[in-house]
């Protein structure tokens, strides 16, 4: 059985080119494009103000290691503007047929060592897991950098979203994971929610770590994944008002919600980089996310390991 998804895996890479433009067609709602636009510029300003003391020095949480051995490479999963777009893909090293999947997207500073070893750890709970690439190949060290990375995303969101779409194809499709969740941090969290509104009827998890939300009941009406939802309260870039009418929002949609909000917790808290680490919330959202998404994920799965 080992043998076979062996076998899966090198065909996996073999015909990469063969399905990665599965998701490049299709474009999403324009009605409140200008709208959404302004809000991400405010965002922007808000993580610039947010990060720009900060670093991307590990800390202790840093150090964490996964339960147990993981394999990962560096693949092409999607096609962006006519490039290829590479991601960290990552799994166990004794699955022997496909696990559940998450899509991971990154903070603000790209997809740099941390998100690569956050990708680690988690697959080694037992999902594939996909760390993609908003910045095409690009990493920040310092929040000037970041900022012109964001920046760019935020001019054309469009290929953000198409690369996201492609995500969910290439570990639907050609990973073959039963079921796909997606998980995001920062800037990340942001898009995690996006992707829940652009692919409603596809993802079947969504983790928002202190991304920026909304209370657009248009918006938000789509969404049929169930969201947990983890912030800080003295988080000055995403105000806990504003998650406070997210969470109203869900409300009064009936949505299946899980919100926490940590009290002596910042922006960035569960960033084991940096000097906004906070190691108690961190840990706190780490286990209430491995088991939303045991819960929606892994209960019932047909994949093994």
């Amino acid at each position: 059985m080992f043998g076979s998804f062996t076998l899966r895996y090198g065909l996996l890479v073999a015909f990469i080119g063969a399905t990665i433009g599965l998701g490049a067609c299709g474009n999403g709602d324009s009605g409140s494009e200008d709208s959404e636009k302004s809000s991400s510029l405010e965002n922007v300003a808000a993580m610039a103000r947010e990060h720009a003391n900060d670093s991307t020095e590990p800390s202790a949480g840093a150090k964490i290691a996964p339960q147990r051995a993981v394999a990962s490479e560096r693949l092409p999963y999607a096609e962006v503007d006519e490039n290829l777009v590479y991601g960290h893909f990552a799994f166990p090293a004794d699955m022997i047929e496909p696990l559940p999947a998450v899509i991971i997207v990154h903070e603000w500073w790209g997809l740099n060592d941390n998100i690569r070893a956050m990708a680690d750890r988690l697959a080694s709970e037992g999902y594939i897991v996909l760390a993609i690439d908003l910045y095409a190949g690009a990493v920040a060290d310092d929040a000037n950098s970041a900022r012109q990375m964001l920046l760019s995303v935020v001019e054309n969101p469009e290929a953000a979203s198409n690369n996201i779409r492609q995500a969910y194809e290439f570990l639907s499709s050609t990973a073959g994971a039963p079921r796909v969740g997606v998980l995001g941090w920062c800037v990340g969290g942001g898009w995690a929610l996006d992707a829940a509104i652009m692919l409603p009827n596809e993802l079947d998890a969504v983790v928002v770590y202190y991304g920026q939300v909304t209370d657009d009941d248009e918006r938000l009406r789509a969404i049929t994944a169930p969201i947990l939802g983890l912030f800080g309260e003295q988080d000055t870039g995403i105000p806990v008002d504003s998650v406070r009418n997210f969470e109203r929002a869900l409300a009064r949609l009936r949505k299946d919600y899980e919100i926490h909000i940590y009290p002596d917790a910042g922006h960035a808290f569960a960033n084991p980089t940096g000097n906004r680490y906070n190691a108690e919330a961190a840990e706190d959202a780490w286990a209430r996310t491995l088991r939303f998404l045991g819960h929606n994920l892994l209960a019932g799965s047909s994949g093994g390991s």
